[in-house]
């Protein structure tokens, strides 16, 4: 009688259950890495030209974030300090000193100081900083207690996940507009000031005014 399978059907077998067994692990495991700080970037450091200490600056000299980020509560954007902004209190105080020789050189030279991107979303993702900032949530929210951080790190994930789970129950996450800037925790919430409906739609932050 002659033979209904190859030689090779016992491989072929056992790769194919070895696949079946694997493919749900893989799965798994995709899962768990799109949530990881690898993916995200979450908790990563990121260099700059300048080593910008808020916990220096916001933390320890209670510098207010709208003193450099001149921009939170009027535009889509936060904005970046200017040089001109640095050398406000740098013409004056530590004007020799060499980590800051990057900020002296570009107000001699004009060219404007280049910061990295710390916080990224992707690009279908239209996020207005004014519209949070003066609807009550607070900047540690999204960028945590930089009060504490040496070095800017990304806090939060920015996951579509993480957003939903705010937009889903704002209360408990807004504050009142003279603690906006604060890094602690505030209680009893103030409730929120924009429907819930308009909240949890997608053409809120996909779309600009769709």
């Amino acid at each position: 009688m002659a033979q209904l399978f190859r030689p090779g059907a016992n491989s072929i077998a056992r790769i194919a259950l070895l696949a079946l067994i694997l493919s749900p692990l893989g799965l798994v495991a995709v899962i768990v890495l799109q949530h990881t700080g690898y993916i995200t970037g979450q908790d990563r450091f990121v260099e700059q030209t300048v080593p910008f200490s808020h916990k220096h600056h916001a933390g320890e000299l209670g510098i207010d974030c709208r003193f450099c980020h001149v921009g939170v509560e009027t535009d889509a954007k936060a904005t970046v300090p200017t040089t001109e902004v640095c050398m406000t209190c740098h013409s004056q105080i530590w004007t020799n000193a060499a980590m800051l020789a990057p900020v002296r050189d570009s107000f001699a030279s004009g060219r404007p100081l280049v910061w990295s991107r710390v916080n990224r979303l992707p690009d279908y993702v239209y996020f207005d900083h004014h519209v949070h900032v003066n609807n009550g949530v607070p900047c540690a929210a999204c960028h945590g207690d930089l009060r504490a951080m040496p070095l800017t790190a990304q806090a939060k994930p920015m996951t579509m996940q993480w957003c939903l789970d705010c937009h889903r129950d704002p209360e408990r996450r807004l504050v009142p507009q003279d603690r906006i800037t604060l890094s602690r925790p505030y209680d009893p919430p103030i409730p929120p000031t924009s429907s819930s409906a308009f909240t949890r739609m997608c053409s809120g932050c996909t779309g600009r005014g769709a």
